[in-house]
């Protein structure tokens, strides 16, 4: 999910891409590992796009009025589509989209299980907060992939219609209950904690992305830079934050 404050595409001014970044899926993926990397990557993906289509299709049922419903039930349906996106590239590449899924099933749904909402409020925070940070860390990554695949990658973690949706929602809570901020607030920061102990818990677990975030697949990260990347996401995190009406 893609939210107003966390779009990263290019501008005009941006400088032209290079190494891997400036090739086709056709010429990056005579490099075994980068295939593999890239595989991983599209079943983690999917496998997110499919837990958020069933956590969005769960929160509907939360909903409070018969507009929330629907309008949750609509955003539910366009991560199913990017779902779809990410399946039938997997297997335009030869790539069975269930395997390419399987080894991340776990660790996505102990994050969930470990980030189960009480009620409504905290499952638009969850998804606003702790999808955007996943999207921001994915940003990232697609920064480094050949041309076909960054368009993919970005198209996938296009807006919904949830971020504003849920700033809307929890900002007007909030009005009519300041006491509600306080305890949004604090279940915002825990779900920032286990959402990039989740990211990391993630690449450490598989090589093939580890290389591409540290250099080697994707020539251009450092550990250095690693270390700017989660900068980078927990400031976008701060902005959402204020975006929400909560404090960081």
């Amino acid at each position: 999910m893609e939210t107003p404050d966390n779009a990263t595409e290019a501008t005009d001014g941006a400088p032209a891409p290079t190494g891997i970044a400036a090739q086709d899926w056709a010429t990056a993926s005579a490099d075994p590992q980068y295939r593999a990397a890239v595989v991983d990557l599209l079943g983690a993906l999917a496998y997110g796009e499919l837990a958020a289509f069933e956590r969005l299709a769960e929160d509907a049922k939360l909903a409070p009025t018969l507009g929330d419903k629907a309008a949750l039930a609509r955003m539910a349906s366009a991560e199913f589509q990017h779902f779809e996106r990410l399946t039938d590239r997997l297997t335009a590449i030869d790539q069975d989209p269930t395997a390419a899924m399987e080894p991340f099933a776990k660790a996505l749904d102990d994050f969930h299980h470990l980030t189960a909402p009480s009620d409504w409020l905290e499952g638009l925070v969850k998804a606003y907060v702790g999808d955007s940070i996943a999207s921001d860390f994915y940003r990232e990554i697609a920064a480094r992939l050949d041309a076909d695949t960054r368009s993919l990658v970005l198209g996938v973690l296009d807006d919904t219609g949830h971020g504003n949706f849920a700033v809307e929602k929890v900002r007007g809570a909030i009005e009519a209950d300041p006491r509600v901020g306080g305890r949004l607030a604090l279940w915002a920061r825990r779900l920032m904690g286990e959402a990039l102990s989740q990211a990391q818990r993630v690449v450490a677990d598989r090589d093939a992305l580890s290389m591409m975030l540290v250099g080697g697949v994707a020539d251009g990260f450092d550990l250095a830079e690693v270390g700017r990347m989660f900068s980078r996401i927990t400031e976008a995190h701060t902005k959402r934050m204020a975006a929400l009406g909560l404090a960081a």
